[in-house]
């Protein structure tokens, strides 16, 4: 049996009165939970108190899950939302917005462009079987600004859609397009510094001329 499949059947278990399948559930989730609240939110104690919220939300929600996804997806959906409502409380912002929603739209012609770009030594598949690999991705990610962060975090590492991912922070699409391809660019170069082959440098390039729809967000 699968992890997926084994999920499902202590769900079901679960939502019918068995309190050990869901300690189950619990202790077999928890650490990838705080892991991603710990990435969102920064802080050990805000990112305990997120497991713990995420755990009360499912307990809660458990006879409401459809089984359409898979139980880890829908748990790591709930995680993301009560991370960013700490992250609200800590700005102490009563909506849902990372920023204003009146700031000034961003654009693709305001995307800084990368000073370090080579080909890598090694290819990307074989380094992300590396454990360096995930602790420098790790580091990387703590240097980004938070609007930044969270929506790396929601895209390519959730797998929200930019339109969830838009309604979640309340911002536009637009904006979240260009975040991301920020983000995507500032974890490259910092990757490509530790990874990159100096002798396969080439110059940086205007990622302002490339049209939006080639960014594949």
């Amino acid at each position: 049996m699968n992890e997926a499949s084994n999920d499902l059947e202590l769900v079901r278990r679960a939502k019918a009165g068995e309190l050990a399948a869901f300690e189950s559930l619990v202790s077999r989730h928890e650490r990838i939970v705080y892991s991603l609240a710990r990435q969102i939110v920064r802080q050990e104690q805000d990112a305990e108190d997120v497991v713990q919220q995420t755990f009360l939300s499912v307990l809660e929600g458990l006879a409401d899950f459809r089984e359409e996804a898979s139980f880890s997806t829908w748990l790591q959906r709930i995680a993301t939302h009560a991370a960013l409502k700490v992250l609200r409380k800590r700005r102490g912002l009563p909506t849902v917005s990372l920023e204003a929603n009146t700031e000034p739209q961003e654009g693709y012609d305001s995307v800084p462009h990368p000073e370090f770009i080579a080909d890598w030594k090694e290819s990307p598949s074989d380094l992300a079987q590396r454990e360096e690999t995930r602790l420098l991705l790790e580091e990387a990610l703590g240097t980004l600004d938070e609007k930044h962060r969270v929506i790396f975090l929601l895209r390519d590492v959730q797998g929200m859609s930019v339109k969830e991912t838009a309604a979640a922070l309340g911002l536009s699409e637009a904006n979240v397009k260009v975040r991301l391809l920020r983000a995507r660019l500032q974890l490259r170069e910092r990757l490509t510094l530790e990874f990159g082959d100096p002798a396969k440098q080439m110059p940086p390039h205007a990622h302002a001329e490339e049209a939006p729809a080639k960014q594949g967000l």
